[in-house]
């Protein structure tokens, strides 16, 4: 047998004390779309973040929405800081759109004029639209962000009706933070309610499109019964 020291002997009740250690919190059970973009996140962090957001916010449907909500999870449990993915995302947002405006303001008229009237985008419908943003415009950008299609091509639309560029920025710049202020905000306090919280999110989505639906739907309506009743008078 192995004799014990005084020293060890005195030692050895230390032993069965734990050290403290700093725990992240676990990460919530993830839903379908959030567990798939998991790894992807994991691996590249705010730079995953940076790209989606802004691919998403410049023309192309890439789950920028998504990672941004999954990163606010993150920060909740610990694992990503939440100002710094604020501050990636806004920024990510604010310049996806600022290329949507450029490539509507220096494309978009060309494509308009040369392929506009095989889906009924005419010249006269265009001076219409361009009437329309001039007048409502910044609610379009503020709105459009929480509404998938549209926050891929408010920029694309501003920037080829001609809205001014200082008017778009403030607009962009508020729509960017409203739409990363709410999402994040979401993700970070969802916890392990955060697959309820994007169901949810996912259905007033649904109920936003609806409603634009309708809302095309009776003025589209509204402007037949305008232009059958100048006929009748004529």
């Amino acid at each position: 047998m192995t004799a014990v020291g005084p020293l060890a002997a005195a030692a050895s009740p230390l032993a069965a004390v734990p050290l403290p250690a700093v725990q992240l919190a676990a990460t919530p059970e993830l839903p379908g779309p959030l567990a798939a973009l998991a790894p992807f996140l994991t691996q590249y962090g705010y730079l995953a973040v940076g790209l989606l957001v802004l691919l998403d916010n410049a023309a192309l449907p890439v789950p920028g929405q998504t990672v941004l909500i999954l990163a606010a999870v993150y920060a909740g449990a610990g694992q990503l800081d939440l100002a710094a993915v604020i501050t990636v995302a806004v920024l990510a947002a604010v310049a996806g759109d600022c290329l949507g405006y450029l490539l509507g303001r220096y494309g978009g008229r060309a494509l308009v004029h040369r392929y506009g009237r095989y889906v009924g985008l005419t010249g006269p419908r265009l001076v219409k639209a361009e009437d329309f943003f001039a007048r409502n415009g910044g609610r379009v950008i503020l709105v459009a962000r929480f509404i998938d299609g549209l926050r891929q091509t408010n920029g694309i639309i501003a920037g080829t009706t001609g809205m001014p560029w200082r008017r778009f920025m403030v607009w962009n710049t508020a729509g960017a933070l409203l739409w990363v202020g709410a999402w994040s905000t979401a993700g970070y306090l969802a916890g392990s309610d955060i697959d309820q919280v994007y169901r949810t999110a996912l259905r007033y989505q649904l109920y936003l499109l609806l409603a634009l639906a309708l809302l095309l739907v009776a003025l589209g309506v509204r402007h037949l019964l305008r232009r059958h009743e100048r006929r009748r008078r004529h």
